[in-house]
């Protein structure tokens, strides 16, 4: 009990939380839990995604943690995860729309995810590997579209390798180029959150001026 209460008092600072998860032999195992839990669980959309592996990237620069163990332990947790997810959608289908908010559930989030996945289909799994909270659904909205298994696992595969490798090995390199890098370690996550909304950002915009242009024509 010791051990969960010090992980989730400090769930938001990821230097402390691995270092500490290092220093107790339990690195490994805490990131692969929570990499599963973010893809594969509805309940942990609110778990550190990107952050977490561009951090995890840099300790092993360090040499606290080892880059290979780690990325084979990550993809392997991302795709389990994924395919859990696909299958809760897949035998609850509809029924998963009708479920009321709650703290670990929400609703809005599996339909804004919905909507990204009818506006971009099977691409969705690759792209939403990237975006925070919507990777969270992303499978198991295909589980509920009745996608076919072997169709949503290549593209499954496509995203969750190219995440993790791209989230770990540029931690892994900023902390191999620049030792200090962890000191900076705030700043590192804030751009890599940003670069991560990105394509909601560029997607909000297009929308906006979309909108304008068709507001300019019917005027």
């Amino acid at each position: 009990m010791e051990v969960l209460k010090e992980i989730f008092t400090h769930l938001t600072d990821l230097e402390y939380l691995i270092d500490y998860a290092c220093r107790n032999g339990i690195a490994y195992t805490l990131l692969t839990v929570f990499v599963f839990a973010e893809t594969g669980m509805l309940v942990g959309f609110f778990l550190p995604g990107d952050s977490l592996l561009v951090t995890a990237g840099i300790f092993a620069a360090r040499g606290q943690l080892d880059i290979t163990l780690l990325v084979v332990l990550l993809i392997t947790a991302t795709l389990l995860g994924d395919s859990i997810g696909y299958l809760i959608g897949y035998k609850l289908g509809p029924k998963i729309f009708t479920k009321e908010k709650s703290f670990l559930f929400r609703k809005d989030y599996i339909l804004k995810t919905k909507s990204f996945y009818d506006k971009y289909g099977g691409m969705t799994i690759v792209v939403a590997r990237f975006m925070p909270i919507i990777r969270t659904f992303a499978a198991t909205v295909a589980g509920v579209g009745q996608m076919k298994y072997s169709k949503f696992l290549m593209y499954d595969i496509i995203g969750g390798v190219s995440w993790v490798l791209s989230m770990t090995f540029i931690g892994y390199f900023l902390g191999q180029l620049f030792p200090g890098v962890v000191k900076r370690l705030e700043l590192v996550i804030i751009i890599v959150v940003f670069v991560s909304l990105l394509p909601a950002i560029i997607k909000f915009i297009s929308h906006k001026i979309k909108q304008n242009k068709e507001k300019k024509i019917t005027e």
